[in-house]
């Protein structure tokens, strides 16, 4: 009995250990959901603002250059803003990331990224329904960071948890010189075509 049993550990601990592991050309699809707090940064941006807090969701992909790095990109909806005197800034975008992603750990269950986006802007309205959208830059350019788990549920399917980062790197306004940063906690479904 402990020889069978031993026998099983092994086999799961095998498919465990390599299931995680991705070859030159494989794609992973991932949409997610996930928690951005976002605020203004620099110049203008204000000492008594504080951040805004939204759901965020998007689809991504990897694309895997070796079985340690791949090209992380996709589209996602983030939105942005601050709050100062009780009135929100409600800017949304929908961003491209285009992110080298390292996987590391023994099994590549983790993983750092970092590049560029560029965002677009959809809209930017007050918590009192002003829309000041022509006073906001139509387009914003950051960088990434990020770094994210993921917990094998089958050969061809994970859950991702992960927390990115941007940070503006283009003015937000027109006409005044303030940035957008974020920080998002995310939970998405990892799809191995």
């Amino acid at each position: 009995m402990k020889k069978i049993i031993l026998s099983v550990v092994a086999v799961f601990a095998f498919g465990i250990t390599n299931a995680q592991l991705r070859e030159k050309g494989e794609i992973e699809i991932v949409p997610q959901i996930g928690v951005i707090s976002a605020n203004y940064y620099g110049g203008e941006s204000g000492s008594g603002n504080s951040p805004v807090t939204s759901a965020s969701f998007g689809v991504g992909s990897n694309y895997f250059f070796n079985d340690r790095w791949s090209l992380l990109s996709g589209l996602i909806y983030q939105p942005m803003g601050t709050e100062f005197s009780g009135i929100k800034d409600e800017l949304k975008y929908i961003t491209i990331p285009v992110n080298a992603s390292w996987h590391f750990g023994s099994t590549r269950k983790w993983n750092l990224n970092f590049g560029p986006s560029i965002g677009f802007l959809t809209s930017a309205k007050s918590s009192e329904g002003v829309d000041f959208k022509e006073a906001i830059n139509s387009t914003q350019i950051g960088l990434n960071i990020g770094i994210g788990y993921k917990i094998e549920i089958s050969d061809n399917f994970s859950l991702l948890i992960d927390y990115q980062s941007l940070t503006g790197l283009t003015e937000t306004a027109k006409d005044y010189s303030f940035k957008n940063t974020a920080g998002t906690f995310n939970l998405g479904g990892v799809i191995k075509l």
